[in-house]
This record gives structure tokens, sequence and C-alpha cells, in this order.
């Protein structure tokens, strides 16, 4: 693969192979809604939660499905899981065959603890695996090949937490499957903030995250637009929510 990608995205599926040859730069109108896709159908179950119907909402997960396209029987890895909003919507894509590992730090908040562990008595998180350990030694020995890690949204978090993200990102790349793809998504920081205003603002900058993980010898693929704001400022924090639009970046590495 050459060059970067660059995709929008609606409410449609494509498999893997097809994201890494998308057409560029078509608006969102060329992509009409399919209500039967293997996507929608995720979204729609009847047995999802109200609270993570809400969270719909601002994340619209159809876009993030379609390009992270997770597949039936896939082996997935969801580093910083929290309270397992997209851990479940993975586990629904790979179901009934695959199994999604959701990653938390033993000192995660007690909602999200709760949250996590209620979603693993549902049919739906029956093929969840939870990982409680650190960020930079995510998975036993004994665990590997995975077929897709997702990272979403929590990576500006290890900029100020004691985790060694050269560390971190080297074991993502051993456990991954030749051809295996990283998915990252983040709170855009302003050009030349770096990692220094991750626990102030919680937010990254999008080339630092990027040579991050291309030193740990990823290869960035593709880029997902679906959640670009250029109106904001990225001088706020995020939390708690602004009420405001956030602009968020989503970048594909692939092994």
């Amino acid at each position: 693969m050459t060059g970067t990608i660059k995709l929008h995205y609606t409410a449609i599926c494509l498999s893997a192979v097809a994201l890494l040859f998308a057409v560029r730069d078509l608006p969102v109108e060329a992509f009409a809604l399919d209500a039967s896709s293997p996507c929608a159908a995720i979204v729609a179950a009847a047995d999802r939660t109200d609270a993570d119907r809400q969270t719909d909402q601002p994340r619209d997960p159809l876009k993030l499905l379609a390009f992270a396209a997770p597949q039936l029987g896939m082996k997935v890895l969801d580093m910083g899981a929290g309270g397992g909003y997209s851990t479940e919507l993975m586990a629904r894509a790979v179901a009934p065959n695959g199994v999604v590992y959701g990653q938390n730090p033993a000192d995660i908040g007690e909602r999200a603890k709760a949250r996590f562990e209620a979603r693993l008595k549902t049919p739906a998180g029956q093929n969840i695996v939870s990982l409680v350990r650190p960020f930079d030694d995510p998975v036993s020995a004994d665990v590997r090949d995975f077929d897709l890690i997702t990272f979403l949204f929590f990576y500006h978090d290890t900029t100020y937490m004691a985790v060694d993200r050269a560390e971190m990102n080297l074991k993502l790349y051993a456990v991954l499957k030749p051809g295996g793809a990283l998915v990252i998504a983040d709170h855009s920081a302003k050009p030349g903030d770096g990692t220094s205003v991750g626990k102030l603002l919680h937010r990254i900058e999008e080339a630092a995250l990027r040579h991050e993980v291309e030193a740990a010898g990823f290869k960035l693929v593709a880029q997902g637009d679906f959640w670009r704001h250029p109106e904001d400022t990225r001088d706020f924090s995020i939390q708690p929510p602004p009420g405001k639009p956030v602009d968020e970046f989503v970048l594909k590495f692939q092994k």
C-alpha cells in the first residue's frame, strides 16, 4: 500500500480488503444507507442497553464499524475498554466464533468497572474476555495472534499515567498477526502540543501519536475523517463533555 487513504463513511459495512481500496474523497451522499448491512444490524440489536444507545448519538458507531471492519471469527483486543461500549460492538461483530479481549488497568474507576463487569453477564458479552492488566503489558505471554486491535479515546490518558508507551506499542505490534490492523481514535490537540496536554485537556497531537506508533514498526494505511470538526479550537478540555464539537482523528495502522 502506498500513501495514506482518506476515507469517508456512512452507515455501510465494508470488508477489510474493500477498506484498503476505497475511493478517495467521495461525498457522504455517495454511500447509501443499507439497513440490512451487518453493521446496521449490530447497532439496531434489540438487546442493546439504553445507555449504549445514548452513546451512539455522538459516536455514530456505524462509521467506526465500517472503518475498523471487524469480521466474523476475528480475535480482537480492545485497549482501554472502559465500560465496554466499543468492546461489545466488536464482540457482536465477530460473534459467534470470534472473541474480544477488553483491557483495562487495575485502577480503572468503579463506575466503568461495574459497567464492564455487567456486560460479561449478558448474552452479547459471552465472547468478551476481561483483561485487568497494565497498558504496557496488556496480555499474558500465551495470548497473541490478534486480527485487530482497537484503542479508542484512551491513548492520551497513557501520556500522564505510569506507562512506558514505547514498550506498549512494541507489545501491541508483537501480538498482532502480520497484516493485522491497529485502529486508534483520539481527541485532537493543537499542532505543537505533542503529548503535553493529555491530563489537562484530554487530548493528544495526532502527529505525536503517529510518530510513537510508527516507531514500533506499524505502517499508517488509512485515515477516517468522520469525526473531524475543523472548527474546534483545541484549547479546552473534553472532560467533562464540553457540549460543542471536538475534533477527533481515527488512524488505521497495519503490521
